[in-house]
Protein backbone atom coordinates (compact mmCIF):
# COMPACT_ATOMS: atom_id res chain seq x y z
CA UNK A 1 0.00 0.00 0.00
CA UNK A 2 1.22 3.83 -0.81
CA UNK A 3 2.10 5.61 2.32
CA UNK A 4 -1.14 7.49 3.56
CA UNK A 5 -1.77 10.85 4.23
CA UNK A 6 -4.22 13.35 4.66
CA UNK A 7 -5.25 13.21 0.73
CA UNK A 8 -5.67 9.77 -0.08
CA UNK A 9 -6.41 8.15 3.55
CA UNK A 10 -10.34 7.74 2.57
CA UNK A 11 -11.00 4.42 1.62
CA UNK A 12 -14.16 4.11 -1.38
CA UNK A 13 -15.00 0.72 -2.35
CA UNK A 14 -16.61 1.43 -6.10
CA UNK A 15 -18.79 -1.70 -6.07
CA UNK A 16 -20.23 -0.66 -2.82
CA UNK A 17 -20.13 3.08 -2.90
CA UNK A 18 -20.73 3.57 -6.28
CA UNK A 19 -22.40 0.92 -8.30
CA UNK A 20 -24.83 -0.49 -5.38
CA UNK A 21 -25.81 3.39 -4.24
CA UNK A 22 -26.50 3.94 -8.07
CA UNK A 23 -28.25 0.43 -8.62
CA UNK A 24 -30.43 1.44 -5.27
CA UNK A 25 -31.35 4.96 -6.23
CA UNK A 26 -32.55 3.82 -9.88
CA UNK A 27 -34.56 0.87 -8.27
CA UNK A 28 -36.34 3.30 -6.33
CA UNK A 29 -36.71 5.99 -8.90
CA UNK A 30 -37.99 3.57 -11.25
CA UNK A 31 -40.37 2.14 -8.66
CA UNK A 32 -41.73 5.32 -7.78
CA UNK A 33 -42.00 6.40 -11.22
CA UNK A 34 -44.23 2.75 -12.11
CA UNK A 35 -46.47 3.85 -8.77
CA UNK A 36 -47.08 7.40 -10.30
CA UNK A 37 -48.26 5.94 -13.79
CA UNK A 38 -49.40 2.32 -12.51
CA UNK A 39 -53.34 1.58 -12.46
CA UNK A 40 -55.58 0.69 -9.51
CA UNK A 41 -54.94 -2.89 -10.37
CA UNK A 42 -51.26 -3.00 -10.00
CA UNK A 43 -51.60 -0.03 -7.71
CA UNK A 44 -50.94 -2.76 -4.48
CA UNK A 45 -47.36 -4.67 -6.68
CA UNK A 46 -46.48 -0.96 -7.49
CA UNK A 47 -46.20 0.08 -4.07
CA UNK A 48 -44.76 -3.28 -2.74
CA UNK A 49 -42.08 -2.44 -5.43
CA UNK A 50 -40.92 1.24 -4.01
CA UNK A 51 -40.79 -0.50 -0.49
CA UNK A 52 -38.61 -2.96 -1.29
CA UNK A 53 -36.72 -0.62 -2.83
CA UNK A 54 -36.46 1.34 0.36
CA UNK A 55 -35.77 -1.87 2.29
CA UNK A 56 -32.55 -1.88 0.23
CA UNK A 57 -31.80 1.48 0.81
CA UNK A 58 -32.13 1.55 4.29
CA UNK A 59 -30.66 -2.35 4.56
CA UNK A 60 -27.31 -0.62 2.50
CA UNK A 61 -27.02 2.30 5.35
CA UNK A 62 -26.74 -0.20 7.75
CA UNK A 63 -24.47 -2.89 6.40
CA UNK A 64 -22.11 0.05 6.25
CA UNK A 65 -22.71 1.48 9.40
CA UNK A 66 -22.51 -1.57 12.13
CA UNK A 67 -18.95 -2.59 11.01
CA UNK A 68 -18.05 1.19 11.21
CA UNK A 69 -19.28 1.08 14.62
CA UNK A 70 -17.74 -2.21 15.73
CA UNK A 71 -14.42 -0.69 14.18
CA UNK A 72 -14.67 2.42 15.86
CA UNK A 73 -14.73 0.46 18.98
CA UNK A 74 -11.80 -2.03 18.48
CA UNK A 75 -9.71 1.55 17.17
CA UNK A 76 -10.86 3.21 20.60
CA UNK A 77 -9.55 -0.04 22.46
CA UNK A 78 -5.92 0.04 20.44
CA UNK A 79 -5.42 3.26 20.68
CA UNK A 80 -6.29 3.19 24.48
CA UNK A 81 -3.98 0.53 24.79
CA UNK A 82 -0.79 2.61 22.88
CA UNK A 83 -2.05 6.00 25.32
CA UNK A 84 -1.41 3.51 28.20
CA UNK A 85 1.72 1.82 26.88
CA UNK A 86 3.39 5.41 26.36
CA UNK A 87 2.24 7.16 29.45
CA UNK A 88 0.83 4.30 32.18
CA UNK A 89 -3.01 6.13 32.03
CA UNK A 90 -5.52 5.46 30.20
CA UNK A 91 -7.07 7.83 27.50
CA UNK A 92 -8.68 10.70 29.06
CA UNK A 93 -12.59 10.76 28.98
CA UNK A 94 -13.11 14.03 27.58
CA UNK A 95 -11.63 12.69 24.06
CA UNK A 96 -14.46 11.88 21.79
CA UNK A 97 -14.27 8.99 19.35
CA UNK A 98 -13.90 10.97 16.39
CA UNK A 99 -11.02 12.45 17.41
CA UNK A 100 -9.62 9.17 18.88
CA UNK A 101 -10.47 7.46 15.37
CA UNK A 102 -8.11 10.54 13.97
CA UNK A 103 -5.29 9.96 16.38
CA UNK A 104 -4.42 6.49 15.02
CA UNK A 105 -2.97 7.90 12.15
CA UNK A 106 -0.31 10.04 14.39
CA UNK A 107 2.90 8.42 14.56
CA UNK A 108 4.24 7.86 18.52
CA UNK A 109 6.37 10.72 18.43
CA UNK A 110 2.92 13.03 17.47
CA UNK A 111 0.93 10.85 19.50
CA UNK A 112 0.71 12.31 22.61
CA UNK A 113 1.28 16.27 22.14
CA UNK A 114 -1.54 15.66 19.76
CA UNK A 115 -3.62 14.46 22.64
CA UNK A 116 -3.15 17.08 24.54
CA UNK A 117 -3.85 19.60 21.53
CA UNK A 118 -7.13 18.14 20.71
CA UNK A 119 -8.11 18.35 24.52
CA UNK A 120 -7.13 21.85 24.77
CA UNK A 121 -8.48 23.04 21.37
CA UNK A 122 -11.31 20.59 21.20
CA UNK A 123 -9.77 19.80 17.69
CA UNK A 124 -12.43 18.23 15.24
CA UNK A 125 -11.21 14.43 13.61
CA UNK A 126 -10.32 16.81 10.36
CA UNK A 127 -8.29 19.25 12.05
CA UNK A 128 -6.07 16.61 13.94
CA UNK A 129 -5.92 14.81 10.46
CA UNK A 130 -4.64 18.06 9.38
CA UNK A 131 -1.59 18.59 11.85
CA UNK A 132 -0.62 14.88 11.33
CA UNK A 133 2.92 15.07 9.41
CA UNK A 134 4.37 11.41 9.82
CA UNK A 135 1.43 9.07 9.18
CA UNK A 136 0.83 5.69 10.28
CA UNK A 137 -0.51 3.46 7.65
CA UNK A 138 -4.10 1.85 8.57
CA UNK A 139 -4.61 -1.17 5.95
CA UNK A 140 -6.72 -3.38 8.01
CA UNK A 141 -9.59 -0.66 7.76
CA UNK A 142 -12.99 -1.41 6.14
Amino acid sequence: MEEQNFKNHGKLVKGFHGLLFIAILALLIGAISNLIRTSSDNLYLASLVVLIAIIFLIMAWFVRSFPLKAQDRAIKAEENLRYYVMTGKLFPKELKVAQIIALRFASDEEFLPLVEKALKENLTNKEIKMLIKNWRTDAYRV
